[in-house]
């Protein structure tokens, strides 16, 4: 399974990173981004991917991302393949 974030939809609300901050960070834009180990999927941090980067759940957190996706108010949190 992955996780991506919609920017376009973030209200930049941080519940995501509140609730697993190993796969999710807020960035100085006010917006939530994902995290891939050390990279952030954002073009603000150097990644040419930017938030379209698809990111693989880190083992055992399935159950935090998606409560993430469930809390997020912008529902802009996808999880899929």
């Amino acid at each position: 399974m992955k996780v991506w974030v919609d920017q376009d939809l973030c209200t930049g609300d941080g519940l995501c990173a509140e609730i697993a901050p190993a796969v999710f960070t807020l960035m100085s834009d006010g917006l939530s981004y994902v995290r891939d180990g050390g990279r952030v999927m954002a073009k603000t941090a150097g990644n040419p991917e930017g938030y379209e980067g698809r990111v693989p759940i880190p083992a055992g957190l399935d159950d935090l991302v998606l409560e993430a996706a469930g809390e997020c108010p912008g529902e802009c949190i996808f999880v899929g393949e």
